[in-house]
């Protein structure tokens, strides 16, 4: 079952199985046809065919988009995507576990921390943003610490891109750095951000993501550091979003759901509403509406 350099011999089923693998294991990374002729070897034609097998079957199941590029560097790039049935599994499991427990601290804070400590959830919610904003031809993902970075760099993983961190503090290991002062839209007081000189190049196109967004005081005060780095965010996307509060304007900010403090008069007591944000709205800037193309 093996050739002169000990490499496995393929049939054509192991063959669709072992570049299925190989592409999810590598989203959104351009792969070379030439890899796949020579790890297999097989000629050119033959992977182009089973290229083409695999797109329909990632089509119909709706589990991904499959592109491929012509020409001597040409290859293929897969992007992951959730079919329309995970999604809205995915939503309602989101909206029951937001009636669970103690979600509402004091001072009217809403509790969502556990939610994307959830595998399961995580890694979907960071599949949708990436689908999402794949054709803004990201360069990185930002995200202030600390609570968003798991998902800033699961973001980051599916766009194939770096992850970076602006700190609140100093860190002699980041070398010299970058800082400003912005107005927190929490506590309404003056607090500082940074971010290393080496995080993130100039004239970068990011993305920037966080798990929850009261009144945009901190998104605002990172907008104002990427302007420092001559960077442009091309999205703001958020987990989740508090619509009661008074809010920061800020431009191009997706939210995958809403949530809001309801006085419940017979149980005298806030009660915590969700709904679906805005990123899940079809229009300009809008959602998927084919499993092929993204609308934006």
């Amino acid at each position: 079952m093996a050739n002169d350099h000990g490499t496995f011999k393929y049939k054509r089923n192991q063959r669709l199985i072992a570049m299925t693998q190989v592409l999810m294991q590598a989203p959104n990374q351009l792969i070379n046809f030439a890899r796949f002729t020579q790890e297999f070897g097989c000629a050119k034609a033959s992977v182009s065919e089973d290229i083409e097998m695999i797109k329909e079957v990632m089509l119909a199941r709706q589990t991904g988009v499959v592109e491929t590029f012509t020409g001597k560097s040409g290859g293929v790039i897969f992007r992951p995507a959730l079919s329309e049935k995970a999604v809205q599994d995915l939503q309602t499991l989101i909206q029951d576990k937001m009636l669970e427990g103690k979600r509402i601290l004091p001072g009217n804070y809403i509790y969502v921390n556990d939610l994307l400590q959830d595998p399961y959830i995580l890694k979907s919610i960071a599949q949708l943003i990436a689908f999402k904003y794949y054709s803004k031809k990201i360069d990185a993902v930002v995200t202030i610490e600390a609570k968003g970075i798991g998902l800033a760099a699961m973001v980051a993983s599916f766009l194939n891109v770096p992850y970076v961190v602006a700190r609140r503090e100093s860190s002699k290991i980041e070398g010299s750095t970058i800082s400003i002062n912005y107005i927190s839209g929490s506590h309404q007081v003056v607090q500082k951000m940074e971010l290393s000189k080496q995080s993130l190049q100039a004239h970068s196109k990011v993305l920037m993501v966080d798990d929850f967004l009261r009144n945009g005081g901190t998104m605002a005060g990172l907008l104002s550091l990427m302007e420092e780095f001559n960077s442009k965010a091309v999205g703001i996307c958020v987990f989740a979003e508090n619509k009661a509060q008074g809010r920061v304007a800020l431009p191009n900010y997706q939210a995958l759901f809403e949530t809001s403090l309801a006085y419940n008069n017979e149980v005298g007591h806030h009660q915590l509403e969700t709904q679906l944000g805005n990123f899940f709205s079809i229009g300009e800037g809008g959602w998927i509406n084919n499993i092929g193309s993204v609308i934006m």
